[in-house]
């Protein structure tokens, strides 16, 4: 008798927050500019002695979508810097929430939100030929992270669609709310699915994390790949196994591909960034609040 497979599936979504300056300083956030390199300064170039400011906009928005889907606003947040190496990451660190995110919970569509936190946007790679060039336009623009509970399913047809349809009903938020363009052909707003099937459901199995996906058409798609991609894998045995890593996905080849080792948490070294102050956030709780109090303390 064949094994029964249970897909279990974690969204994280990205979107840049519609603001007039960049996340940490004055810098133009437009993301038509087509000049390379034009809205950049010391701040978000990472020049030594360069210190960021919090956008009180950036911050307002992400309460703004905390309160839409019933989340519970932080009296006290905070950011931290999160550690990695990559070209398109001139300080060598994004500034991001870890422990103290502005929302914490709430729910969309029966899906279970687990936090929205805001953190700083990457530059923009572009490859030329053999070449690859950066574009910091992008970098240092408010980028909100909503981050869901993991949900196993009976079935592969529905965990894709689910996925799918969550999306599009935060994309619908973010528009209602004024927050976000949230264009996805832009990048505006991004998907990324972590994915994993175990023959259990109360166990799951080895998650990948698929990044970027840039339509909800390729959110079913990635997902339904992936999840026959780790069947075969259980299936074939003779040592093959599933891999944590981070996968891409390839939109004319219909499939995803290895990118490289997935991090856990304690790789990216989180600790609290000692040139940004502590927030604590003053407001209503039970209404919406069009201008909530920001209080900036040391």
């Amino acid at each position: 008798m064949a094994n029964k497979y249970y897909p279990t599936i974690g969204l994280e979504i990205h979107a840049e927050l519609s603001t007039n300056t960049k996340m940490f300083c004055a810098c133009r956030n437009n993301p038509d500019e087509e000049k390379p390199n034009t809205n950049i300064c010391p701040v978000c170039m990472a020049h030594p002695g360069a210190l960021p400011v919090v956008n009180k906009k950036a911050v307002e928005n992400v309460i703004k979508v905390g309160l839409a889907v019933g989340g519970k606003i932080a009296d006290f947040t905070e950011f931290d810097r999160k550690n990695y190496f990559y070209p398109d990451i001139p300080k060598g660190y994004q500034i991001s929430q870890y422990k103290f995110p502005i929302v914490s919970g709430g729910s969309l569509r029966g899906i279970d939100i687990t936090r929205v936190h805001l953190e700083e946007d990457t530059a923009n790679n572009k490859h030329v030929g053999e070449s690859s060039l950066v574009d910091f336009n992008r970098a240092g623009v408010p980028l909100m992270e909503l981050v869901t509970e993991a949900n196993t399913f009976e079935d592969n047809a529905v965990c894709a669609k689910t996925a799918s349809s969550f999306a599009k009903e935060f994309q619908l938020i973010l528009w209602y709310l004024g927050v976000s363009h949230a264009n996805m052909e832009k990048g505006e707003m991004r998907v990324e699915a972590n994915i994993s099937i175990s023959t259990d459901p109360k166990v799951l199995g080895t998650k990948v994390e698929v990044k970027n996906l840039n339509s909800f058409k390729s959110v079913e798609r990635a997902i339904l790949f992936e999840l026959d991609r780790m069947k075969a894998l259980i299936e074939e045995g003779k040592g093959a196994e599933i891999v944590q890593e981070t996968r891409g996905w390839d939109e004319n080849k219909g499939s995803t591909f290895s990118q490289r080792k997935k991090e856990g948490s304690a790789d990216y070294r989180y600790f609290p960034d000692p040139d940004l102050p502590k927030m604590k956030l003053l407001y209503y709780q039970l209404k919406y609040v069009p201008n909530p109090e920001i209080v900036l303390t040391s």
